[in-house]
Protein backbone atom coordinates (compact mmCIF):
# COMPACT_ATOMS: atom_id res chain seq x y z
CA UNK A 1 0.00 0.00 0.00
CA UNK A 2 0.80 3.39 -0.68
CA UNK A 3 -0.85 5.20 2.41
CA UNK A 4 0.91 6.71 5.25
CA UNK A 5 0.54 5.66 8.39
CA UNK A 6 0.36 9.20 10.78
CA UNK A 7 -0.34 9.93 14.35
CA UNK A 8 -4.00 10.74 14.78
CA UNK A 9 -4.12 14.46 15.84
CA UNK A 10 -5.85 17.75 15.25
CA UNK A 11 -8.09 17.71 12.76
CA UNK A 12 -7.83 13.98 11.93
CA UNK A 13 -8.51 13.05 15.58
CA UNK A 14 -11.64 14.85 15.55
CA UNK A 15 -13.21 13.04 12.15
CA UNK A 16 -12.09 9.59 13.69
CA UNK A 17 -14.05 9.98 17.54
CA UNK A 18 -17.07 11.85 15.41
CA UNK A 19 -16.59 8.47 13.12
CA UNK A 20 -16.48 6.71 16.21
CA UNK A 21 -18.70 7.82 18.65
CA UNK A 22 -21.86 5.92 18.13
CA UNK A 23 -20.02 2.32 18.42
CA UNK A 24 -18.43 3.23 21.52
CA UNK A 25 -19.86 6.17 23.02
CA UNK A 26 -20.51 3.96 26.46
CA UNK A 27 -22.93 6.61 26.76
CA UNK A 28 -21.25 10.04 26.90
CA UNK A 29 -22.29 12.45 25.28
CA UNK A 30 -20.59 13.77 22.11
CA UNK A 31 -18.26 16.23 24.02
CA UNK A 32 -17.51 14.17 27.06
CA UNK A 33 -16.22 11.27 24.28
CA UNK A 34 -13.71 13.68 23.32
CA UNK A 35 -12.40 14.99 26.80
CA UNK A 36 -12.84 11.37 27.75
CA UNK A 37 -9.89 10.38 25.33
CA UNK A 38 -8.09 13.37 25.63
CA UNK A 39 -8.02 12.83 29.44
CA UNK A 40 -6.64 9.59 29.11
CA UNK A 41 -3.71 10.54 27.23
CA UNK A 42 -2.99 13.88 29.82
CA UNK A 43 -2.28 11.19 32.07
CA UNK A 44 1.66 9.94 32.96
CA UNK A 45 0.55 6.08 31.58
CA UNK A 46 -1.21 7.74 28.98
CA UNK A 47 1.57 10.36 27.45
CA UNK A 48 4.27 7.25 27.38
CA UNK A 49 2.08 4.43 26.24
CA UNK A 50 -0.98 5.20 24.61
CA UNK A 51 -1.31 6.33 20.91
CA UNK A 52 -3.78 6.83 17.99
CA UNK A 53 -2.91 5.87 14.46
CA UNK A 54 -4.49 6.51 11.26
CA UNK A 55 -4.05 5.32 7.75
CA UNK A 56 -4.55 8.35 5.50
CA UNK A 57 -4.21 8.75 1.78
CA UNK A 58 -3.89 11.89 0.05
CA UNK A 59 -5.27 13.60 3.57
CA UNK A 60 -7.75 11.57 3.60
CA UNK A 61 -8.74 8.92 6.81
CA UNK A 62 -9.45 5.55 5.49
CA UNK A 63 -8.75 3.74 8.81
CA UNK A 64 -7.46 4.40 12.62
CA UNK A 65 -6.51 2.40 15.66
CA UNK A 66 -5.57 2.91 19.27
CA UNK A 67 -1.91 1.15 20.53
CA UNK A 68 -0.92 0.50 23.92
CA UNK A 69 2.51 -0.11 25.13
CA UNK A 70 2.53 -2.88 27.16
CA UNK A 71 5.65 -4.53 29.33
CA UNK A 72 4.58 -7.95 30.22
CA UNK A 73 5.72 -11.87 31.27
CA UNK A 74 5.72 -14.73 29.19
CA UNK A 75 6.98 -17.82 30.13
CA UNK A 76 8.78 -16.67 32.90
CA UNK A 77 10.90 -13.92 29.88
CA UNK A 78 10.11 -9.88 30.38
CA UNK A 79 7.94 -9.03 26.74
CA UNK A 80 7.02 -5.94 25.18
CA UNK A 81 3.40 -5.79 24.08
CA UNK A 82 1.64 -3.62 21.56
CA UNK A 83 -2.08 -3.81 22.43
CA UNK A 84 -4.32 -3.10 19.69
CA UNK A 85 -7.54 -1.58 20.03
CA UNK A 86 -10.61 0.49 18.82
CA UNK A 87 -9.92 -0.67 15.33
CA UNK A 88 -12.02 1.32 12.81
CA UNK A 89 -12.40 1.81 9.39
CA UNK A 90 -14.30 5.01 7.83
CA UNK A 91 -17.65 4.15 7.19
CA UNK A 92 -17.10 6.06 3.38
CA UNK A 93 -14.06 3.59 2.54
CA UNK A 94 -15.44 -0.23 3.73
CA UNK A 95 -14.76 -3.50 1.97
CA UNK A 96 -11.67 -2.54 0.67
CA UNK A 97 -9.03 -4.12 2.95
CA UNK A 98 -7.38 -0.62 4.71
CA UNK A 99 -8.50 -1.94 8.36
CA UNK A 100 -6.03 -5.28 7.47
CA UNK A 101 -3.33 -2.70 5.75
CA UNK A 102 -3.34 -0.81 9.25
CA UNK A 103 -3.19 -3.19 11.42
CA UNK A 104 0.17 -4.76 9.34
CA UNK A 105 1.68 -1.28 9.15
CA UNK A 106 1.00 -1.15 13.14
CA UNK A 107 2.59 -4.26 14.14
CA UNK A 108 5.53 -3.79 11.43
CA UNK A 109 6.28 -0.80 13.54
CA UNK A 110 5.89 -2.20 16.58
CA UNK A 111 8.03 -5.24 16.03
CA UNK A 112 10.55 -1.99 14.76
CA UNK A 113 10.11 -0.55 17.91
CA UNK A 114 11.08 -3.79 20.43
CA UNK A 115 7.17 -5.17 20.91
CA UNK A 116 7.41 -8.87 20.82
CA UNK A 117 3.83 -9.76 20.84
CA UNK A 118 0.49 -7.96 19.98
CA UNK A 119 -2.66 -8.47 21.84
CA UNK A 120 -6.41 -7.15 21.28
CA UNK A 121 -10.03 -7.94 22.43
CA UNK A 122 -12.37 -8.58 19.59
CA UNK A 123 -15.86 -7.41 20.10
CA UNK A 124 -17.06 -9.61 16.73
CA UNK A 125 -15.76 -12.79 17.36
CA UNK A 126 -12.05 -14.17 16.29
CA UNK A 127 -12.79 -14.92 12.53
CA UNK A 128 -11.65 -11.82 10.80
CA UNK A 129 -8.67 -11.33 13.59
CA UNK A 130 -8.08 -15.41 12.74
CA UNK A 131 -7.27 -14.47 9.24
CA UNK A 132 -4.63 -11.88 10.66
CA UNK A 133 -2.64 -14.27 12.01
CA UNK A 134 -4.07 -13.82 15.95
CA UNK A 135 -5.33 -16.88 18.05
CA UNK A 136 -7.55 -16.72 21.09
CA UNK A 137 -6.79 -16.96 24.26
CA UNK A 138 -10.24 -18.56 26.44
CA UNK A 139 -11.09 -16.24 28.52
CA UNK A 140 -14.89 -16.29 30.86
CA UNK A 141 -17.26 -13.85 32.41
CA UNK A 142 -18.36 -14.87 35.38
CA UNK A 143 -21.69 -13.77 37.50
CA UNK A 144 -20.64 -13.64 41.61
CA UNK A 145 -23.35 -13.34 44.83
CA UNK A 146 -22.00 -12.25 47.95
CA UNK A 147 -22.91 -14.51 51.54
CA UNK A 148 -23.98 -12.45 54.07
CA UNK A 149 -25.37 -12.85 57.18
CA UNK A 150 -28.96 -13.79 58.28
CA UNK A 151 -29.36 -9.84 59.76
CA UNK A 152 -27.12 -8.34 56.67
CA UNK A 153 -24.71 -6.70 58.70
CA UNK A 154 -21.18 -5.39 57.69
CA UNK A 155 -18.47 -7.82 58.69
CA UNK A 156 -15.65 -6.20 61.63
CA UNK A 157 -13.02 -4.73 58.54
CA UNK A 158 -12.22 -1.19 58.30
CA UNK A 159 -12.82 -0.19 54.50
CA UNK A 160 -12.20 2.99 53.50
CA UNK A 161 -11.94 4.53 50.05
CA UNK A 162 -8.90 3.87 48.42
CA UNK A 163 -6.37 6.87 48.17
CA UNK A 164 -3.22 7.37 46.05
CA UNK A 165 -1.02 6.74 48.98
CA UNK A 166 -2.31 3.19 48.49
CA UNK A 167 -0.97 2.61 45.03
CA UNK A 168 2.19 1.01 46.11
CA UNK A 169 0.34 -1.59 47.82
CA UNK A 170 -1.81 -2.37 45.12
CA UNK A 171 1.02 -2.93 42.88
CA UNK A 172 2.73 -5.39 45.64
CA UNK A 173 -0.58 -7.33 46.10
CA UNK A 174 -0.53 -7.16 42.08
CA UNK A 175 3.29 -8.29 41.55
CA UNK A 176 2.35 -11.54 43.98
CA UNK A 177 -0.71 -12.48 42.53
CA UNK A 178 0.39 -12.78 39.17
CA UNK A 179 3.72 -14.30 39.50
CA UNK A 180 2.44 -17.66 38.78
CA UNK A 181 0.62 -16.72 35.62
CA UNK A 182 2.39 -17.71 32.36
CA UNK A 183 0.92 -14.49 30.80
CA UNK A 184 0.09 -11.18 32.32
CA UNK A 185 1.03 -7.76 32.78
CA UNK A 186 3.79 -5.73 34.39
CA UNK A 187 1.11 -3.06 36.29
CA UNK A 188 3.47 -0.47 37.64
CA UNK A 189 2.11 2.21 39.43
CA UNK A 190 1.66 4.48 36.38
CA UNK A 191 -0.31 1.47 34.82
CA UNK A 192 -2.58 0.71 38.12
CA UNK A 193 -3.38 4.72 38.03
CA UNK A 194 -4.55 4.55 34.71
CA UNK A 195 -6.70 1.90 35.37
CA UNK A 196 -8.37 3.89 37.74
CA UNK A 197 -8.68 7.32 36.47
CA UNK A 198 -10.31 5.77 33.19
CA UNK A 199 -13.23 3.90 35.65
CA UNK A 200 -13.48 8.03 37.55
CA UNK A 201 -13.27 9.38 33.85
CA UNK A 202 -15.97 7.36 32.68
CA UNK A 203 -18.22 7.97 35.46
CA UNK A 204 -17.62 11.87 36.00
CA UNK A 205 -17.96 12.36 32.08
CA UNK A 206 -21.24 10.54 32.17
CA UNK A 207 -24.67 11.76 33.06
CA UNK A 208 -25.49 12.72 36.99
CA UNK A 209 -25.91 9.12 38.86
CA UNK A 210 -25.57 6.71 35.38
CA UNK A 211 -22.55 5.06 36.42
CA UNK A 212 -20.38 5.35 39.60
CA UNK A 213 -16.64 3.84 40.36
CA UNK A 214 -15.91 2.80 43.57
CA UNK A 215 -12.35 2.18 44.73
CA UNK A 216 -12.46 0.73 48.23
CA UNK A 217 -9.62 -0.65 50.50
CA UNK A 218 -9.32 -2.90 53.44
CA UNK A 219 -6.57 -1.33 55.81
CA UNK A 220 -4.51 -2.91 58.54
CA UNK A 221 -1.79 -0.92 60.56
CA UNK A 222 -2.81 1.71 57.57
CA UNK A 223 -1.77 0.04 54.77
CA UNK A 224 -4.01 -1.39 52.45
CA UNK A 225 -4.88 -5.24 52.71
CA UNK A 226 -7.22 -5.74 50.15
CA UNK A 227 -8.70 -4.01 47.45
CA UNK A 228 -11.84 -4.02 44.97
CA UNK A 229 -12.49 -1.55 41.67
CA UNK A 230 -16.07 -1.72 41.19
CA UNK A 231 -18.03 0.15 38.05
CA UNK A 232 -21.81 0.59 39.63
CA UNK A 233 -24.22 1.66 36.91
CA UNK A 234 -27.87 1.02 37.88
CA UNK A 235 -28.29 -2.24 39.81
CA UNK A 236 -25.19 -4.21 38.52
CA UNK A 237 -21.64 -4.06 40.09
CA UNK A 238 -18.53 -5.02 37.40
CA UNK A 239 -15.47 -5.63 39.01
CA UNK A 240 -12.89 -4.36 36.93
CA UNK A 241 -9.76 -5.52 39.73
CA UNK A 242 -9.14 -6.50 43.10
CA UNK A 243 -6.11 -7.88 45.20
CA UNK A 244 -5.60 -9.17 48.84
CA UNK A 245 -2.16 -10.36 50.58
CA UNK A 246 -4.31 -13.12 51.77
CA UNK A 247 -3.89 -15.85 49.27
CA UNK A 248 -8.02 -17.04 49.71
CA UNK A 249 -9.38 -13.88 49.23
CA UNK A 250 -11.22 -13.29 52.40
CA UNK A 251 -10.59 -9.83 52.63
CA UNK A 252 -11.57 -8.84 50.04
CA UNK A 253 -14.88 -10.78 50.42
CA UNK A 254 -15.32 -8.73 53.37
CA UNK A 255 -15.25 -5.50 51.25
CA UNK A 256 -17.71 -6.68 49.08
CA UNK A 257 -20.23 -7.50 51.94
CA UNK A 258 -19.31 -4.18 53.88
CA UNK A 259 -19.90 -2.66 50.52
CA UNK A 260 -23.46 -4.18 50.36
CA UNK A 261 -24.21 -3.83 54.14
CA UNK A 262 -23.94 0.33 53.51
CA UNK A 263 -27.82 0.13 52.52
CA UNK A 264 -29.76 -3.38 54.57
CA UNK A 265 -32.89 -2.71 53.33
CA UNK A 266 -31.52 -2.04 49.11
CA UNK A 267 -32.01 -4.58 46.28
CA UNK A 268 -28.77 -6.42 46.21
CA UNK A 269 -26.76 -5.77 43.41
CA UNK A 270 -25.88 -8.35 40.46
CA UNK A 271 -22.54 -8.55 40.19
CA UNK A 272 -20.12 -9.71 37.35
CA UNK A 273 -16.61 -9.83 36.49
CA UNK A 274 -13.77 -11.77 36.58
CA UNK A 275 -11.61 -13.42 38.92
CA UNK A 276 -8.05 -15.64 38.80
CA UNK A 277 -8.84 -19.52 39.24
CA UNK A 278 -6.88 -18.89 41.88
CA UNK A 279 -8.13 -16.30 43.68
CA UNK A 280 -12.00 -17.45 45.37
CA UNK A 281 -13.09 -15.66 48.16
CA UNK A 282 -14.84 -17.84 50.92
CA UNK A 283 -17.51 -15.24 50.81
CA UNK A 284 -18.20 -15.06 46.61
CA UNK A 285 -20.12 -17.43 45.07
CA UNK A 286 -19.49 -18.10 41.14
CA UNK A 287 -23.62 -18.03 40.00
CA UNK A 288 -22.59 -18.46 35.97
CA UNK A 289 -19.45 -18.96 34.03
CA UNK A 290 -19.86 -17.67 30.86
CA UNK A 291 -17.45 -16.78 27.78
CA UNK A 292 -16.48 -13.66 27.77
CA UNK A 293 -18.34 -10.97 24.91
CA UNK A 294 -14.40 -9.58 24.03
CA UNK A 295 -12.07 -12.55 22.42
CA UNK A 296 -9.23 -12.31 23.56
CA UNK A 297 -6.53 -12.87 20.79
CA UNK A 298 -2.79 -12.27 20.32
CA UNK A 299 -0.10 -12.15 17.76
CA UNK A 300 3.39 -13.39 18.38
CA UNK A 301 5.59 -10.92 16.61
CA UNK A 302 9.00 -12.04 17.75
CA UNK A 303 10.18 -15.57 19.33
CA UNK A 304 10.17 -14.26 23.11
CA UNK A 305 7.04 -13.14 22.03
CA UNK A 306 5.62 -16.90 21.31
CA UNK A 307 4.33 -19.01 23.89
CA UNK A 308 6.03 -22.55 24.63
CA UNK A 309 2.50 -24.23 23.99
CA UNK A 310 -0.82 -23.16 23.44
CA UNK A 311 -2.12 -21.07 26.30
CA UNK A 312 -5.53 -22.00 28.76
CA UNK A 313 -7.86 -19.42 30.37
CA UNK A 314 -6.47 -20.11 34.12
CA UNK A 315 -2.73 -19.49 32.63
CA UNK A 316 -3.33 -15.82 31.79
CA UNK A 317 -4.46 -12.89 34.74
CA UNK A 318 -5.97 -10.06 32.80
CA UNK A 319 -8.04 -7.38 34.93
CA UNK A 320 -11.48 -6.36 32.83
CA UNK A 321 -10.15 -2.65 34.10
CA UNK A 322 -7.34 -3.25 31.69
CA UNK A 323 -9.31 -4.25 28.42
CA UNK A 324 -9.12 -1.93 26.37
Amino acid sequence: MRFELVPAEGPILDEILTATFDVWHEGLSRRAYDRYYTAQLATPWGRSALRRWALVDAGAVLASAKVYQFSGVLDGQSIRIAGLGAVFTQPAHRGRGYARGLVDRILERAAADGADLALLFSEIGPDYYARLEFSVIPRSDLTLTVVESDRRGAPATLVRAGEDRDVNDLVAMGQVRSAPYRLHLHRDRDLVKFAIAKKRLLAGLGAPGARQAQFFIAEEGASAVAYVLISARASTWTIEEAGDRDPSGARLGAILQALIARDPAERRPAIDGWLPGDFSPPQVHIVERRSSAETMMIRPLTARGTPASALSEHEVLFWNGDVF
